[in-house]
């Protein structure tokens, strides 16, 4: 892809195989930032412009650990959080998939940031992919994948609470895969989340995903998406709350909310 921001209109998905199936599919959209590039000046370029408010913004402050433009922002965090665990050379592009502020609100339930090796280091390949999990209570925490593939999967060890549906045991199993054709690319980022230890034998308790065809970002897209989705943000919360209820009244089992992991990362 051009390090041009980009917008993706497409949907998220949520399946729930047991103790009671349950699934929902909703249209959505979400941004897909060139980090780097768009870190060059303070408010970007172009259509896209960061730091600023507007009917859809997005601030580098709400990513990270809230670092100010002047602090590096959330690409100094990154780098910093890359360097801690012994990754030095994601010197590219690093792309964020996130959802942008609606009318200055937003939640982000998840962020991916996809961080490549610079273009002189194997054509700038993927290098490191950073799962930025964000859950209603306030809280943080992040999976970092070392050396992914596209198109391949993933593992880690579930340590942090996010459904009072689901313990904070077992596994999940990362898969994103990008679609470059005539009419554009295609992304898709799929968490699938195991109870059991050993997530490679077995059905996933729950499937999701969020998949999207990316678009430019102009003054249509944007439109278009406002217009379109004019209480997005608000719809993901709406959305959280509403299947929660949904699986209270279907007697799925609740877990109470441990405390969250010691440490902000883990792999």
């Amino acid at each position: 892809m051009q390090n041009t921001a980009r917008i993706g209109f497409g949907h998220v998905f949520h399946a729930r195989t047991r103790p009671q199936r349950h699934a929902f599919k909703y249209a959505t959209y979400f941004l897909m930032l060139p980090m780097r590039s768009l870190s060059k000046s303070k408010h970007g370029s172009g259509t896209w412009q960061n730091n600023r408010a507007g009917l859809l913004s997005f601030f580098f402050f709400f990513h990270g650990d809230h670092r100010s433009v002047a602090q590096g922002g959330a690409l100094s965090w990154l780098d910093e959080l890359l360097h801690q665990h012994g990754i030095h050379d994601a010197t590219g592009e690093a792309w964020l998939q996130t959802y942008p502020r609606v009318m200055g609100y937003t939640f982000k339930p998840v962020s991916f940031w996809y961080c490549h090796r610079a273009e002189n280091d194997q054509g700038g390949a993927l290098r490191a992919i950073v799962a930025e999990v964000n859950n209603t209570f306030g809280e943080k925490h992040c999976y970092l994948l070392d050396a992914p593939s596209y198109g391949e999967n993933h593992f880690a060890n579930k340590v942090f609470h996010v459904s009072p549906f689901n313990p904070v045991t077992g596994q999940y199993r990362f898969r994103f895969d990008q679609i470059n054709s005539a009419q554009g690319a295609q992304v898709s980022a799929t968490v699938d989340y195991f109870e059991a230890a050993d997530a490679k034998e077995i059905t996933p308790t729950l499937c999701t995903s969020l998949q999207g065809n990316l678009q430019p970002i102009t003054p249509q897209t944007l439109r278009t998406a406002f217009w379109r989705y004019p209480a997005m943000t608000w719809g993901v919360v709406f959305h959280i709350h509403s299947q929660a209820l949904r699986l209270w009244l279907k007697k799925v089992p609740f877990f109470h909310k441990p405390s969250p992991p010691e440490v902000l990362v883990s792999r």
